[in-house]
């Protein structure tokens, strides 16, 4: 029986590493595919220059309704302009449990579409978590927004892959406390409130922390 041959090792790993469901930190940031998040500041130091084009991105938010919305406008403006494919199809803004109404003459003051916004309320977090995973899977959203206080490590699994694997963002927002677990996002941010707020980069595929005082970030809003 013969054993195996010099270099069989090299290439198994390299077959290995060439899986795109690896993820290998020093490279990451290099062949994300990503969207302008329309933030200057903030697309400088996001790896690949913007939002992930697809996966899951958690942004940790010190309490509902402090600017979390302003980092995603441009984005939202940006889908709710735009067609997908010949077919000249508009997909949905997809909107689960906010924890408040949208105010439709501000995003409509804002350049979106509100007749894309398709608002999906939910009795607890586990069935808005499932509203978000079904949203991603379907063929008829462009983004899928979601808010939720609880969320088990299985749930966010389920998130991050069904974005994954449809190619869509999803953008759930979640209280400080979620800060101190562990979670699968491709990217996860934290927005403090106040005078003296910041945008904190606690984690980024490809890409190192980073801080960033809120005010210059909006100011410099170029879209």
């Amino acid at each position: 029986m013969k054993g195996p041959r010099p270099g069989d090792h090299d290439r198994g790993l390299g077959k290995v590493l060439s899986d795109p469901r690896i993820w290998r930190g020093c490279h990451a940031g290099r062949n994300i595919r990503t969207l302008s998040s329309g933030l200057p500041l903030l697309d400088e130091v996001l790896p690949g220059g913007g939002w992930p084009r697809s996966g899951l991105t958690e942004i940790i938010v010190e309490r509902w309704g402090t600017g979390e919305l302003r980092l995603l406008v441009p984005l939202l403006r940006r889908f709710s302009q735009r067609t997908r494919g010949e077919s000249g199809v508009r997909g949905w803004l997809v909107w689960v449990a906010p924890p408040f109404v949208p105010y439709a003459p501000a995003l409509a003051g804002a350049g979106i579409d509100i007749a894309r916004v398709l608002l999906v309320h939910a009795h607890d977090d586990d069935e808005a978590l499932w509203a978000a995973e079904q949203a991603l899977g379907s063929a008829s959203c462009d983004i899928v927004l979601a808010w939720a206080v609880r969320a088990a490590d299985r749930q966010l699994r389920r998130l991050q892959l069904a974005a994954e694997a449809h190619g869509l963002p999803g953008i759930l927002f979640r209280p400080p406390e979620a800060a101190r677990s562990h979670s699968p996002a491709t990217l996860r941010l934290k927005l403090s409130a106040g005078r003296h707020g910041r945008l904190d980069i606690i984690k980024s595929r490809g890409g190192r922390p980073a801080s960033l005082p809120a005010a210059d970030l909006f100011s410099r809003d170029s879209s």
